[in-house]
């Protein structure tokens, strides 16, 4: 736990919450401030705050748990879809720096959009080069 962590002030109870869902590994919760109603946020009861240090047994929770969410959203409040979402650091706009998973529930109509670029590579070749590249430092 960290001290100066407002998730980790949450799964202690310091800080009230919404609770959706809780297990040994992971606590679920209404955003307070929702893209659309219903909006969770899935995150690890021990501090981490990067994906990268999250026990795979845990990370594998997260999105189970999220997908069973994003499942209940639709049921509950009639959506169409879900996103999961987490971002992994301050450039990929982590915000609050406790490792969270995003359930934003979907409607066609809702108005939301994440606003992804499209690139494309130079060539075959620089493809090719970038996937090698990420291959070799894949760790197991």
């Amino acid at each position: 736990m960290s001290s100066n962590c407002i998730f980790c002030k949450i799964i202690a109870g310091e800080i009230p919450s919404v609770k959706i869902y809780e297990d040994e590994l992971v606590y679920a919760f209404l955003d307070i401030s929702p893209i659309n109603l219903g909006h969770v946020l899935v995150i690890p009861k021990e501090h981490h705050q990067s994906s990268s240090t999250v026990p795979e047994a845990t990370a594998g929770r997260m999105f189970r748990v999220g997908s069973r969410i994003g499942i209940a959203l639709k049921r509950a409040l009639d959506y169409d879809a879900f996103n999961l979402h987490l971002a992994d650091g301050a450039a990929a706009g982590q915000v609050v720096m406790h490792v969270h998973l995003h359930v934003v529930p979907r409607g066609a109509e809702d108005n939301f959009r994440w606003n992804w670029r499209q690139l494309s590579y130079a060539s075959d070749a620089e493809r090719a080069e970038i996937a090698e590249a990420i291959r070799t430092r894949l760790k197991p």
